[in-house]
């Protein structure tokens, strides 16, 4: 499995005093060196912690492969559009959420999840969508011509170490089987952390994990390097 870096929380706390410090950039380029396979970014639409001139100057970076998190609006196609990330992930956003609460209904919206993909696959851009591990959202994903999936760790996450995890991990195990029978590429995420991740091993095939908010944590005591290195380990 590869590991994409989430760096939205770096943003975060650079935004509570509103200057530069910590750098966003200087995060970027420390995960780059640890050879992470992707940078991962989520450009909300109230702008709460990664801004506009962040995903731009990332997409600058030599050797960066930037993963471009956003809400499926019309807004975000378009910046998807001119900045031309290597890969987006299309989430549900809510303005009163803390963090992404749950997978993107694609079923519900299909004609606009095909509308909205192509001109981004036409620009060779990835695309992938945050689904629950739910099989209704998989088939209707298949249909929209996007390549990937990324699966909604949030409830196996939250189970862990309870009498919940076994059933949870069932569920993630199974739509990513699912899944890569519909010929699709599976990532996952959400609320993996140093505990919890080991048991992504046990999912075949699964692609890449995309983390943030733990190793941000982490990075807090030991350091950014040391923190994305340790998960690494932990993934690869």
């Amino acid at each position: 499995m590869l590991l994409g870096v989430n760096i939205d929380h770096v943003a975060t706390l650079r935004n509570a005093r509103g200057g530069l410090e910590p750098d966003v950039l200087t995060a970027a380029r420390i995960c780059k060196e640890c050879q992470v396979a992707s940078i991962t970014t989520h450009l909300r639409e109230d702008r709460r912690h990664i801004k506009d001139a962040d995903v731009e100057a990332i997409r600058m970076l030599p050797r960066i492969r930037l993963n471009l998190e956003m809400a499926m609006t019309k807004e975000m196609q378009e910046i998807a559009l001119r900045i031309r990330p290597h890969a987006v992930c299309i989430v549900p956003e809510k303005r009163q959420e803390v963090t992404t609460e749950g997978g993107l209904d694609v079923e519900g919206q299909l004609d606009w999840a095909i509308e909205f993909t192509k001109p981004l696959l036409e620009k060779n851009i990835e695309v992938s969508f945050f689904i629950d591990p739910d099989v209704h959202q998989i088939s209707a994903v298949s249909k929209t011509g996007a390549p990937f999936i990324e699966l909604h760790t949030g409830c196996y996450s939250n189970a862990y170490g309870t009498e919940d995890e076994e059933k949870a991990f069932e569920d993630l195990k199974g739509a990513a089987i699912f899944a890569q029978n519909f010929g699709l590429k599976v990532n996952a995420g959400h609320g993996l952390n140093y505990q919890n991740v080991h048991r992504m091993h046990e999912i075949p095939n699964l692609y890449e994990l995309n983390i943030g908010h733990s190793i941000i944590s982490r990075a807090v005591f030991v350091g950014l390097e040391q923190a994305v290195k340790e998960m690494k380990g932990l993934v690869e």
